[in-house]
Parts: structure tokens; C-alpha cells; sequence
């Protein structure tokens, strides 16, 4: 069946962008790749599972541009199901995927989690490669390089085992999904680069937050009552998107893959910067330290603390300066997608101030 493409309004005669199929529009990263895309000139093809969440799409980039709507159009196509993607990917000069499950804990299906990431990619790069696409950006994450017998700093040549009993569920799909790709582009030809980011921090475009920003909730909102030795590397979302369309045009990101991230942050600096930062949320934020071995005993019944029980204490710190010298990347200071990420809970209202109320002042500039 084809997918049922909406266009948002009649595409400008003068705009000579590229086609580029972003695929999960409506996700946190997808969403800042469109609206970069957008705005540089491209025409923009969104796939969604659902169309009926179109209008919802629509609205939340529509808030954050200036007319470029008229290059945005919508599709339907599910990760797992062939129908649509031939459609999707149909007329396209580029395609960046970047529409996988990322879910919250530890799912109970790890073998749905993974056959719905690495099915579904494969189902995006068979069409691309039909469709003769310039090139495919593949987003996959350093849970596919932090995992396995390397150290830290952790670069493209480092990949996580998915046999060791440190591969949750999500590192095992990202790193299962990234192999298959690599293995079917090198089997057919496929011009595919791939990006490897860090945990992806920065302002939301609307309400609904994934995984990521869920962390500076649940630490905003009270629901942490101590902090774990635990920490990962940090970048922010619009620089995650910069580098998703440098490695789309760079001809020598053809056939590689790139670790965007910054500075390593234990989870008790971070809280600083947000305790110090937003002063009003600071009696909300954990202050004691949990201790490993209660960790480790939350872990058989909390889906939280057994994500995160075999990287206590471990550096995940990484090197992004492959993106440095061949993307010419760079990134804004680390603490600014932190910053960004709370600032937007409070301006939307998600997070309340120690006395109950929403707070929506613009944070203390940290020294």
C-alpha cells in the first residue's frame, strides 16, 4: 500500500533544495534536522507512523520557522512494515534516518526492540538503494561503541559487544542496527555515513520529551532521591543535527561514521549545573550519593537502576575528533544543552518550582 503524502502547501517554483526523506519526523532529534533542512533550503519529506499526527507535526515545526513550511510534506511509514518506504523514499536525493526505539528502562521484549530497529533501517536503506539516493545518513549512538573491550576516550574504531552482559537491550539494537547496515551498504554499493552521538540534550520543540530529556525531568521533578555513580557524554541537539547534514554533503563522509559528543559529565556535576542554574528547582534536585551496591539491589526490580548497574563508575568519555577534522563540526559549550534542556521543561510548564508553582525565568547564568 503507499504511503499517503500530505503537502503542507505548494512547493516555491524558485527553491532549488535537494529532496531529503528524514524519517521519525516527529521525534526530538528528526524534528531539529527538519528545521535545519528547512531552513538552508531543502525540500523536506517527514515520515511519520501515523499520519493522523501530521497536523501535530506540522504545528510544532511551524512554530519554529519563518515560511519555510512550504517545503515540508508528510508520509506514512512504519519501521515495521515495508508498505510505504518505497514512496517515502521515492524522488528523493538524500535520506536521513534517524526513527528508531529508544524506549525508557529495560523493555520486556529485547528481541522486539531489536528486530523493530534493525528491520526497519534495513527496510529504509533497501529503498533508498532502489531509488538511487546521493547518500543515507544512518543515526546510530555511541551505545554502539562505549560496550566492548575498548577504553576511554572511546572513538569510530570502538564498537560495544552485544554478547556482554554490559549490552542492555538499547545498546544492542543500536550496535545490531548499525552492523546490518554497514554489512547491506558494503553489499550493494550504498553510499551510507553514519552518525554515532552521545546522550542528546538541548531545547525541546514541544511537550513530549524522549529518553534523554526524561533524565533532566525525573532530576527536576524530585523523582531521583540520590545520585548514582554514573555519567556519559553530552551534546546538543542542534549540533547533532549540523553534523547529521554535514556528513549528508561532506564527500568525504561517504562510508564513515562519526562520534558527535562533548565532555564527560558524572551525574552529580550535572545537578550542580542545574542546582546552581535554576535555583528555584534546586530542593527538588537529588543531593546524597547511592552507594553502588544499592544500586545493584534496586536493579532486580527497577528497570532505571538495571540500565544503568554495569556502567557504575565507568568512564564513557569519547573523542569526536574524526568530526572534527573531516566534518569541520564543531560544538557549543557543553553546559548550554543542559541549560537548554531545563530551561524548556520549565517554559512549557512540566517542571513545578520547590513552592509548587511553574517558573518560567531564564536561568542564573552559571560563572
Amino acid at each position: 500500500m503507499r504511503s499517503q503524502e500530505i503537502p503542507m502547501s505548494i512547493t516555491s517554483d524558485n527553491s532549488n533544495g535537494a529532496n531529503v526523506l528524514v524519517t521519525g519526523i516527529g521525534g526530538f532529534l528528526a524534528g531539529h534536522i527538519a528545521l535545519q533542512l528547512l531552513k538552508q533550503g531543502y525540500r523536506v519529506r517527514g515520515s511519520l507512523r501515523s499520519i493522523g499526527t501530521s497536523a501535530a507535526t506540522v504545528g510544532l515545526l511551524g512554530a519554529h520557522t519563518d515560511g519555510q513550511l512550504q517545503n515540508l510534506s508528510l508520509v506514512q511509514a512504519d519501521l515495521d512494515s515495508d508498505g510505504g518506504w518505497a514512496a517515502a523514499v521515492e524522488g528523493c536525493d538524500y535520506v536521513i534516518h534517524t526513527a528508531s526505539p529508544f524506549p525508557p528502562g529495560y523493555p520486556e521484549n529485547e528481541n522486539a526492540l531489536i528486530q523493530t530497529a534493525r528491520d526497519g533501517a534495513l527496510r529504509v536503506l533497501r529503498e533508498a538503494h532502489r531509488a538511487r539516493v546521493k547518500r543515507v545518513v544512518l543515526t546510530s549512538s555511541v551505545a554502539a561503541t562505549n560496550h566492548g573491550d575498548g577504553r576511554a576516550p572511546f572513538t569510530e574504531e570502538n564498537w560495544t559487544d552485544p554478547e556482554s552482559p554490559r549490552a542492555t537491550p538499547y545498546y544492542k539494537s543500536k550496535t545490531l542496527t548499525e552492523r546490518a547496515a554497514w554489512a547491506f551498504a558494503h553489499e550493494v554499493g550504498l553510499d551510507l555515513a553514519v552518525i554515532n552521538p552521545s546522550t542528546i540534550l538541548g531545547p525541546l520543540l514541544g511537550p513530549n520529551f524522549g529518553t534523554s530529556v526524561g533524565l533532566i525531568h525525573h532530576l527536576m521533578t524530585g523523582r531521583f532521591n540520590g545520585i548514582p555513580r554514573f555519567g556519559f557524554s553530552v551534546v546538543d541537539v542542534r549540533d547533532t543535527a549540523d553534523a547529521h547534514i554535514r556528513a549528508m554533503t561532506n564527500p568525504a563522509a561517504s562510508r564513515q561514521r562519526f562520534i558527535i559528543g562533548g565532555r564527560f559529565f558524572w551525574l552529580k556535576d550535572l545537578v550542580a549545573i542545574l542546582a546552581h542554574s535554576f535555583p528555584d528547582h534546586a530542593s527538588r534536585l537529588p543531593s546524597g550519593e547511592v552507594s553502588d551496591e544499592i544500586v545493584r539491589v534496586m536493579a532486580q526490580s527497577d528497570p532505571d537502576a538495571r540500565t544503568i548497574v554495569h556502567e557504575l563508575n565507568r568512564d564513557l568519555s569519547v573523542s569526536a575528533a574524526k568530526a572534527h577534522r573531516v566534518l569541520g563540526w564543531r560544538s557549543r559549550p557543553d553546559e548550554q544543552c543542559i541549560r537548554a534542556s531545563a530551561q524548556s521543561l520549565i517554559d512549557l510548564g512540566l517542571v513545578p518550582t520547590s513552592n509548587g508553582e511553574p517558573a518560567t525565568r531564564r536561568p542564573v547564568t552559571a560563572s
